[in-house]
């Protein structure tokens, strides 16, 4: 799990809980990390573990999600040869493969009952016991774990183990999203942007243009900063004038004009009537960029919703401007025309 990245940011919300890892690094107790996708849960478990007196031992990964339920148990805590089919010879868990060091179990919240059930022991007693064995193994590991759920409300469900949840709470560091982290996206997007300027072997970093930061700002960001990251590094890899400031940007990969449309949701059950379908309602509804829906300015509003649409039709078009123009049904001295209206023609010649 070794990687390159760090923490970047200077919002108090993160630094309270990069803060509070750090203290909690030093103790030999276990932590919770709670966050939404993307927002660093894996840079939290690496910085208790490096921070800490097992820095020098494994620190071990484990995915609970990635596994079926059946091979969650065995890849835990191992097993003997013979224990099941396929188990060809002994196998050590991940809990002694991390023995001096760090466990990181990834998704906690997707473990299955009977392992909550030998996972307690394990936190308990600092003992496993591989499947098919009838001898427990002593094991010292300190537990890290991540999810993005809300533990106790699955205690309430009764999908959590609350005896477990008690044992592994010692600390919880939550991770602000990105959207309420006040001053960071700036900072990410030349963090990132910079990297892939030297990733590209650019001389010179020319930053982003006031409109794109301003762009950047306003969303809401739902993949957080593991989708900032990505939407940086595109936009930055498809600019291809290293002189001028970064001047487009794509939030969605997906959007295109020609993009597969979604299948459709499976047939309920027959009812014996037959569907209602709207006569005005059109077959196909073309995709269409975001728009407020509140406004107290509706010709600002609709330039806005105009140039983002003819954004969104030179990047899927590469920036031809001819074949731009066939795609958005206007003719070639049409789509100049808009162009320059919306001071986009500099931009599409630059291409």
């Amino acid at each position: 799990m070794e990687r390159s990245d760090t923490f970047v940011g200077q919002s108090n919300a993160v630094l309270d809980a990069v803060e509070r890892a750090s203290r909690a690094a030093a103790l030999n107790r276990p932590v919770l990390v709670i966050g939404e996708r993307g927002t660093g849960k894996e840079l939290i478990a690496e910085r208790l573990h490096h921070l800490s007196p097992r820095w020098s031992g494994p620190l071990v990964v484990m995915n609970c999600a990635a596994l079926p339920e059946n091979l969650i148990e065995a890849e835990l805590f191992g097993h003997e040869a013979g224990s099941f089919t396929g188990a060809a010879k002994t196998r050590h868990g991940r809990f002694e493969e991390a023995d001096g060091g760090t466990l990181f179990l990834d998704e906690l919240a997707t473990l299955s009952s009977p392992a909550q059930d030998r996972l307690l022991r394990a936190v308990e007693y600092g003992e496993i016991t591989r499947i098919g064995a009838s001898k427990p193994v002593k094991v010292d590991v300190r537990i890290v774990a991540a999810t993005n759920e809300h533990l106790p409300t699955l205690v309430e469900q009764r999908r959590f183990r609350a005896d477990l949840l008690d044992r592994l709470c010692f600390e919880v560091v939550t991770l602000p999203p990105l959207r309420v982290r006040t001053g960071d996206i700036p900072l990410l997007a030349e963090h990132f942007g910079r990297r892939m300027g030297v990733e590209l072997d650019w001389s010179n970093w020319p930053g982003f243009s006031d409109d794109v930061k301003a762009k950047m700002e306003r969303y809401s960001w739902p993949g957080n900063v593991r989708e900032l990251r990505n939407v940086v590094e595109r936009s930055v890899y498809r600019w291809e004038d290293p002189e001028r400031p970064v001047d487009a940007i794509q939030f969605d990969p997906f959007a295109s004009p020609w993009a597969p449309k979604p299948s459709s949701a499976p047939a309920s059950e027959p009812s014996g009537a037959p569907e209602e379908v709207s006569e005005t309602a059109p077959a196909d509804e073309p995709a269409t960029a975001d728009v407020p829906v509140e406004t107290d300015d509706f010709r600002a509003s609709v330039d806005a919703y105009e140039r983002s649409l003819l954004e969104q039709a030179l990047g899927a078009n590469r920036y031809n401007q001819r074949a731009t123009a066939a795609a958005i049904g206007l003719s070639y001295d049409q789509l100049r025309h808009a162009l320059k209206r919306h001071k986009l023609l500099d931009a599409a010649a630059a291409r």
